[in-house]
């Protein structure tokens, strides 16, 4: 009798298709704003009050694909690349999909709304529902987990005590809202269970 190896051939699978296909994005507007000398960022990713430009509307969902530095792109795309998957396996690439949308449309009318003097980009309030989001994957029988309260105090309370007490170009508001709509898709997610 002879006994024979199988081989194991090594595959890459897209594994998440929304989180992948958003860092590639986010990628590609990084490249293409060093390409045009920060002109595309200002044009398709960054929301600013800008009433008649028609491209304001597209800025209020694309703001979260641009990034001002690479340090900013690598920080986010970390924690989304690490976090988004394993969200897109527990609830689905359409309700990860309607999450990060969500977060897009919302935190850009915010900005617009009550922020006309600065510009708005990158993806840290998807980072941040992402985050309250992994906080109720592993609910329970109508149980509050202590990882959501502990990541909402920590996250959350970060910010506002960041919004009040540091003067820096980050949104902090905007990293609320994300939190507030991770929490908000994650509790309605594990009720709908």
């Amino acid at each position: 009798m002879s006994k024979t190896k199988s081989k194991t051939i090594l595959r890459i699978s897209f594994n998440s298709p929304v989180v992948l296909t958003f860092a590639l994005i986010c990628l590609g507007a990084y490249l293409l704003n060093i390409l045009t000398g920060g002109k595309s960022n200002f044009l398709l990713f960054e929301v600013y009050r800008a009433l008649t430009d028609p491209l304001t509307y597209i800025r209020m969902f694309a703001h979260v694909f641009g990034h001002a530095s690479w340090s900013h792109l690598i920080n986010n795309m970390t924690l989304l690349l690490v976090i988004g998957p394993l969200l897109e396996e527990k609830y689905g690439s359409k309700d990860l999909l309607i999450v990060t949308i969500t977060t897009a449309l919302v935190t850009g009318i915010v900005h617009f709304i009550f922020f006309p003097g600065t510009a708005l980009l990158g993806a840290s309030g998807v980072v941040l529902a992402y985050i309250l989001l992994s906080s109720f994957a592993c609910i329970k029988d109508g149980s509050i987990p202590l990882t959501f309260i502990l990541v909402a105090v920590l996250y959350i309370g970060g910010q506002v005590a960041d919004g009040v007490f540091v003067k820096d170009n980050v949104s902090n508001l905007t990293h609320i809202i994300g939190g507030i709509i991770g929490a908000f898709f994650g509790y309605i997610s594990n009720v709908r269970r």
